[in-house]
Protein backbone atom coordinates (compact mmCIF):
# COMPACT_ATOMS: atom_id res chain seq x y z
CA UNK A 1 0.00 0.00 0.00
CA UNK A 2 1.10 3.41 -0.83
CA UNK A 3 2.53 5.61 2.31
CA UNK A 4 0.87 9.26 3.07
CA UNK A 5 3.62 11.82 3.44
CA UNK A 6 4.31 15.28 5.31
CA UNK A 7 7.23 17.28 3.52
CA UNK A 8 8.18 20.37 4.62
CA UNK A 9 8.80 22.55 1.60
CA UNK A 10 10.81 25.02 3.59
CA UNK A 11 11.78 28.24 1.71
CA UNK A 12 10.85 28.72 -1.84
CA UNK A 13 14.98 29.28 -2.68
CA UNK A 14 15.09 25.11 -1.89
CA UNK A 15 14.21 24.88 -5.47
CA UNK A 16 17.70 26.01 -6.40
CA UNK A 17 19.69 24.30 -3.43
CA UNK A 18 21.53 21.45 -3.21
CA UNK A 19 22.06 19.65 0.34
CA UNK A 20 21.35 16.76 2.28
CA UNK A 21 17.82 17.45 2.16
CA UNK A 22 17.05 18.24 -1.67
CA UNK A 23 19.55 14.69 -1.93
CA UNK A 24 17.16 13.08 0.45
CA UNK A 25 13.91 14.05 -1.43
CA UNK A 26 15.43 13.31 -4.83
CA UNK A 27 16.36 9.73 -3.24
CA UNK A 28 12.78 9.29 -1.54
CA UNK A 29 11.55 10.06 -5.28
CA UNK A 30 13.38 7.21 -6.65
CA UNK A 31 12.42 4.58 -3.71
CA UNK A 32 8.62 4.81 -3.20
CA UNK A 33 6.81 2.84 -5.73
CA UNK A 34 5.48 4.86 -8.81
CA UNK A 35 2.32 6.30 -8.16
CA UNK A 36 -0.70 6.50 -10.29
CA UNK A 37 -1.20 9.94 -9.21
CA UNK A 38 -0.49 12.34 -6.38
CA UNK A 39 -3.27 14.06 -4.34
CA UNK A 40 -1.94 17.23 -2.38
CA UNK A 41 -2.70 19.47 0.41
CA UNK A 42 -0.46 22.72 0.16
CA UNK A 43 -0.02 25.39 2.81
CA UNK A 44 -0.01 28.10 0.32
CA UNK A 45 -3.91 27.01 -0.69
CA UNK A 46 -6.12 28.14 1.54
CA UNK A 47 -10.07 28.54 1.45
CA UNK A 48 -12.85 27.40 4.05
CA UNK A 49 -14.64 24.88 1.79
CA UNK A 50 -12.44 22.06 0.59
CA UNK A 51 -11.19 22.65 -2.98
CA UNK A 52 -9.59 20.15 -5.20
CA UNK A 53 -8.15 20.85 -8.50
CA UNK A 54 -9.66 20.22 -12.10
CA UNK A 55 -7.26 21.46 -13.83
CA UNK A 56 -5.95 19.70 -17.26
CA UNK A 57 -2.23 21.44 -17.33
CA UNK A 58 -1.02 23.39 -14.36
CA UNK A 59 0.44 26.84 -14.83
CA UNK A 60 3.75 27.49 -12.11
CA UNK A 61 2.39 29.81 -9.30
CA UNK A 62 5.38 32.28 -7.71
CA UNK A 63 3.41 32.85 -4.42
CA UNK A 64 7.04 35.13 -3.21
CA UNK A 65 8.99 37.52 -3.60
CA UNK A 66 12.39 38.95 -2.84
CA UNK A 67 14.11 35.81 -3.94
CA UNK A 68 16.93 35.02 -6.75
CA UNK A 69 15.58 35.89 -10.69
CA UNK A 70 16.54 32.45 -11.58
CA UNK A 71 13.27 30.96 -9.07
CA UNK A 72 11.18 33.19 -11.31
CA UNK A 73 11.99 31.10 -14.23
CA UNK A 74 11.31 27.09 -13.34
CA UNK A 75 8.56 25.39 -14.32
CA UNK A 76 6.73 22.32 -13.20
CA UNK A 77 4.50 21.15 -16.50
CA UNK A 78 2.51 19.11 -14.25
CA UNK A 79 -1.23 17.72 -15.56
CA UNK A 80 -3.82 16.89 -13.80
CA UNK A 81 -6.33 13.49 -14.23
CA UNK A 82 -9.99 13.99 -14.05
CA UNK A 83 -10.25 10.43 -13.00
CA UNK A 84 -8.76 11.20 -9.65
CA UNK A 85 -10.49 14.49 -8.98
CA UNK A 86 -13.90 12.93 -9.42
CA UNK A 87 -12.64 10.20 -6.79
CA UNK A 88 -11.35 12.84 -4.40
CA UNK A 89 -14.69 14.85 -4.93
CA UNK A 90 -16.31 11.84 -4.16
CA UNK A 91 -14.72 10.22 -1.44
CA UNK A 92 -15.07 13.67 0.06
CA UNK A 93 -19.22 13.51 -0.20
CA UNK A 94 -19.26 10.66 0.87
CA UNK A 95 -17.30 11.31 4.33
CA UNK A 96 -19.69 14.23 5.08
CA UNK A 97 -16.91 17.08 3.14
CA UNK A 98 -18.69 19.90 1.32
CA UNK A 99 -15.94 19.86 -1.27
CA UNK A 100 -15.95 21.92 -4.78
CA UNK A 101 -13.78 22.17 -7.96
CA UNK A 102 -11.41 24.30 -8.99
CA UNK A 103 -10.63 24.62 -13.28
CA UNK A 104 -8.03 27.39 -12.99
CA UNK A 105 -5.44 27.54 -10.54
CA UNK A 106 -2.18 26.78 -10.78
CA UNK A 107 0.84 24.98 -8.99
CA UNK A 108 1.98 27.13 -5.99
CA UNK A 109 5.64 26.93 -4.50
CA UNK A 110 4.29 24.71 -1.94
CA UNK A 111 3.16 21.86 -4.55
CA UNK A 112 5.91 22.27 -7.34
CA UNK A 113 9.09 22.57 -5.00
CA UNK A 114 8.33 19.56 -3.29
CA UNK A 115 7.08 17.56 -6.56
CA UNK A 116 10.20 18.72 -8.64
CA UNK A 117 12.50 17.13 -6.44
CA UNK A 118 10.77 13.99 -5.57
CA UNK A 119 9.68 13.70 -9.65
CA UNK A 120 11.73 15.87 -11.67
CA UNK A 121 10.09 14.87 -14.89
CA UNK A 122 6.39 16.14 -14.14
CA UNK A 123 5.27 12.90 -15.55
CA UNK A 124 2.82 11.78 -12.74
CA UNK A 125 -0.46 13.35 -12.32
CA UNK A 126 -1.20 15.80 -9.59
CA UNK A 127 -4.45 16.87 -8.20
CA UNK A 128 -3.61 19.28 -5.67
CA UNK A 129 -5.68 20.61 -2.42
CA UNK A 130 -6.53 23.30 -0.11
CA UNK A 131 -6.09 23.34 3.38
CA UNK A 132 -8.53 25.18 5.74
CA UNK A 133 -6.75 26.30 8.90
CA UNK A 134 -10.50 26.88 10.76
CA UNK A 135 -11.24 23.73 11.33
CA UNK A 136 -10.15 21.80 14.66
CA UNK A 137 -7.31 19.31 14.66
CA UNK A 138 -9.38 16.38 14.73
CA UNK A 139 -11.50 17.72 11.77
CA UNK A 140 -8.25 18.08 10.10
CA UNK A 141 -7.48 14.46 10.63
CA UNK A 142 -11.12 13.48 9.15
CA UNK A 143 -10.29 14.97 6.15
CA UNK A 144 -6.95 13.26 5.35
CA UNK A 145 -8.83 10.17 6.79
CA UNK A 146 -11.52 10.01 4.09
CA UNK A 147 -8.33 10.09 1.71
CA UNK A 148 -7.05 6.89 3.34
CA UNK A 149 -8.65 4.70 0.49
CA UNK A 150 -6.64 6.74 -2.78
CA UNK A 151 -3.29 4.62 -0.86
CA UNK A 152 -4.95 1.37 -2.14
CA UNK A 153 -4.86 2.55 -5.47
CA UNK A 154 -1.33 3.42 -5.49
CA UNK A 155 -2.16 7.00 -4.88
CA UNK A 156 -0.02 8.91 -2.99
CA UNK A 157 -1.00 11.63 -1.04
CA UNK A 158 1.28 14.33 0.32
CA UNK A 159 0.55 17.26 2.78
CA UNK A 160 3.42 20.08 2.23
CA UNK A 161 3.77 22.43 5.03
CA UNK A 162 5.99 22.68 7.99
CA UNK A 163 5.83 21.87 11.52
CA UNK A 164 8.03 24.64 12.87
CA UNK A 165 7.58 27.83 10.34
CA UNK A 166 7.78 31.13 11.86
CA UNK A 167 9.03 33.51 9.52
CA UNK A 168 9.46 36.52 11.78
CA UNK A 169 11.79 34.75 14.09
CA UNK A 170 14.04 32.98 10.97
CA UNK A 171 18.02 33.82 11.34
CA UNK A 172 19.16 33.92 8.21
CA UNK A 173 22.79 33.61 9.39
CA UNK A 174 22.33 30.71 11.57
CA UNK A 175 24.11 27.79 11.40
CA UNK A 176 22.50 26.39 14.52
CA UNK A 177 18.94 25.41 15.99
CA UNK A 178 17.11 27.36 18.40
CA UNK A 179 16.08 25.17 21.74
CA UNK A 180 12.87 26.10 21.71
CA UNK A 181 12.10 24.81 18.16
CA UNK A 182 13.74 21.23 18.32
CA UNK A 183 11.71 21.48 21.99
CA UNK A 184 8.59 21.69 20.28
CA UNK A 185 9.74 18.93 17.22
CA UNK A 186 10.55 16.52 19.97
CA UNK A 187 7.41 16.57 21.34
CA UNK A 188 5.88 16.35 18.12
CA UNK A 189 8.11 13.35 17.49
CA UNK A 190 6.54 11.24 20.57
CA UNK A 191 3.24 12.07 19.94
CA UNK A 192 3.11 11.29 16.13
CA UNK A 193 5.48 7.76 16.90
CA UNK A 194 2.59 6.80 19.82
CA UNK A 195 -0.21 7.97 17.59
CA UNK A 196 -1.15 10.36 20.30
CA UNK A 197 -4.00 12.06 18.14
CA UNK A 198 -5.71 13.07 21.74
CA UNK A 199 -2.56 14.94 22.17
CA UNK A 200 -2.09 16.44 18.53
CA UNK A 201 -5.47 17.70 18.10
CA UNK A 202 -4.53 20.34 21.18
CA UNK A 203 -0.34 20.43 20.11
CA UNK A 204 -1.31 24.28 20.62
CA UNK A 205 -2.22 24.26 24.43
CA UNK A 206 0.03 21.33 25.29
CA UNK A 207 3.29 21.34 23.05
CA UNK A 208 6.59 23.48 24.60
CA UNK A 209 6.79 26.69 22.56
CA UNK A 210 3.91 26.27 20.21
CA UNK A 211 2.92 29.68 19.72
CA UNK A 212 6.43 30.44 18.51
CA UNK A 213 6.22 26.95 16.49
CA UNK A 214 3.03 27.90 14.94
CA UNK A 215 2.42 31.36 14.73
CA UNK A 216 -0.55 30.82 12.37
CA UNK A 217 -1.50 26.78 11.86
CA UNK A 218 -2.22 27.00 7.79
CA UNK A 219 1.83 25.32 7.50
CA UNK A 220 1.02 22.63 10.35
CA UNK A 221 -2.35 21.25 9.36
CA UNK A 222 -0.63 19.46 6.16
CA UNK A 223 0.71 16.89 9.03
CA UNK A 224 -2.72 16.33 10.30
CA UNK A 225 -4.13 15.79 6.98
CA UNK A 226 -1.41 12.96 5.89
CA UNK A 227 -1.59 11.81 9.39
CA UNK A 228 -5.34 10.97 8.86
CA UNK A 229 -4.94 9.50 5.61
CA UNK A 230 -2.32 6.76 7.76
CA UNK A 231 -4.84 6.37 10.06
CA UNK A 232 -5.50 2.27 9.15
CA UNK A 233 -2.60 1.10 10.70
CA UNK A 234 -1.25 4.17 12.70
CA UNK A 235 2.51 3.99 11.78
CA UNK A 236 4.58 7.09 11.65
CA UNK A 237 8.43 7.37 10.73
CA UNK A 238 10.14 10.52 10.71
CA UNK A 239 12.27 10.03 7.64
CA UNK A 240 14.19 13.15 7.98
CA UNK A 241 14.92 16.22 10.35
CA UNK A 242 17.11 18.90 9.59
CA UNK A 243 16.64 23.03 10.23
CA UNK A 244 17.71 26.38 8.21
CA UNK A 245 17.82 30.09 9.69
CA UNK A 246 18.52 28.78 12.80
CA UNK A 247 14.40 27.53 13.22
CA UNK A 248 12.84 26.68 9.58
CA UNK A 249 12.51 22.63 10.14
CA UNK A 250 12.55 20.74 7.26
CA UNK A 251 11.15 17.40 7.98
CA UNK A 252 9.43 14.34 6.18
CA UNK A 253 7.15 12.12 7.73
CA UNK A 254 5.50 8.89 6.85
CA UNK A 255 2.75 7.15 7.74
CA UNK A 256 1.54 3.84 6.40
Amino acid sequence: MMPSLFIAHGAPSLALEENVYTEFLQKLGQELPKPKAIVLFSAHWESTTQLVSSVANYETIYDFGGFQPELYQIKYPAQGQAETTAEVERLFTEAGIPVQTDDVRGLDHGAWVVLRLLYPDADIPVIALSVNRYLTGEQQYQVGQALASLREQDILVIGSGGTVHNLRRLNWESDGVDPWASEFDNWLHDKLVSWDTESLFSYDKLAPSAQAAVPTPEHFVPLLLAMGAGDQNKRASLLFKAYQYGNLSLSCWKFE
